[in-house]
């Protein structure tokens, strides 16, 4: 068989399999052990400032001289006041002192944001051929810089009018991220309901509404799966939640511990920890943060917020007060390194037409 395909072909793989970003569970070397397999390891720094940036982007280089992609998020940073983060930042607190972990208000202010905006600049005079970007659209002059510096770019649709969208702007290709997917929802158009649409319903009707490739992801995670999105238009997979428990993964223990024992059931969509929906293995902070009948800051607002109490939380290996991201197909994922589980999904998937 051949996995030859115009996905292969555009991102100069060898499989059309890209590991999913993944910021704060992704690293270098979970890039750089993909894309040396063969296929396109993604380095993920959304929100990051561009000195951390780009020394991400030189670590990987380090690691792998294949192809790689840098995921950007292509948020809006909302005006606010700090008055307007208060009822939050008291039940952070509360929480804490809860928790037994050290938490003060001066760790809840004043916070310094950047979008992709801060790293487009880096990209260019990294000379970074593949950028995949989600949670909006990039603005036309980043798409007309990156264009005129022979980049080709991957956005993110939860729906079609989203993909349509995406089209219109030039975008190279477009992942279908269906309700199963484990993080973030890529959802960007804000004047319809939130898109709860699985994977094989959508994929197809983005596929026949759009000309452009396209990637599945949302519960990719073996063999079966990676051939039933193939067959209904997918050029490529992007599989996520397979990596979380990879030993090249950030995941602290507990969570892969946690991530291993899952069932379908187990993860829910929430803003809790970042303000935007994302899929994950429920929790107390999760619990606490949804009871307590208070409104929820936007992202990047309420992500900056609990980035203290999740980051003390994961120094100690205490689960029940991260974010514990996962899609739907979560279990059994095992403790791997990254390379074992890609190679896993290639041989198997292989041996489906032996």
């Amino acid at each position: 068989m051949s996995w030859n395909n115009i996905v292969t072909d555009i991102l100069k793989v060898d499989y059309p399999i890209i590991q999913a970003p993944m910021l704060g569970v992704s690293t270098p070397e979970m890039a750089a052990a993909v894309s040396n397999a063969g296929g396109l390891g993604s380095l993920s720094v959304g929100g990051l400032s561009p000195a951390a940036t780009r020394q991400l982007i030189h670590k990987t280089k380090s690691l792998t001289e294949k192809p790689f992609a840098v995921n950007l998020f292509a948020h809006q940073i909302p005006a606010y006041t700090e008055d307007d983060l208060e009822p939050m930042r008291t039940l952070l607190l509360q929480l804490a002192n809860k928790r037994g972990y050290d938490l003060t208000g001066a760790d809840l202010a004043n916070f310094r944001f950047y979008n992709h905006l801060n790293q487009i600049d880096i990209l260019i005079e990294e000379k970074i051929s593949l950028v995949s970007f989600t949670f909006g659209c990039l603005d036309s002059g980043s798409i007309q810089a990156l264009k005129q510096n022979a980049c080709t770019l991957i956005g993110t649709a939860t729906c079609v009018e989203e993909a349509l969208f995406l089209q219109q702007q030039n975008i190279d290709m477009i992942v279908v991220q269906g309700i199963e997917a484990g993080g973030h929802r890529g959802t960007f158009l804000e004047d319809m309901p939130l898109p709860q649409v699985g994977l094989f319903s959508l994929l197809p009707q983005v596929k026949n509404a759009v000309r452009i490739p396209c990637i599945a992801a949302g519960g990719i995670n073996s063999a079966e799966t990676i051939k039933a999105a193939f067959e209904l238009g997918a050029g490529g997979v992007q599989v996520g939640t397979a990596f979380i428990g990879t030993k090249e993964s950030q995941a602290i223990a507990s969570y892969k511990a946690k991530l291993n024992k899952a069932k379908d059931t187990d993860t829910t969509l929430t803003k809790a920890f970042s303000g935007r929906w994302a899929r994950g293995i429920r929790n107390e902070m999760m619990h606490e943060i949804e009871q307590a009948g208070i409104h929820i800051p936007s992202y990047p607002l309420q992500n900056s917020l609990t980035a203290t109490l999740r980051k003390l939380a994961q120094q100690n290996n205490d689960s029940e007060y991260t974010s514990l991201w996962a899609g739907q197909s979560a279990g059994k994922t095992g403790l791997m390194h990254t390379k074992e589980v890609f190679r896993n999904l290639v041989e198997q998937y292989e041996a489906l037409y032996r």
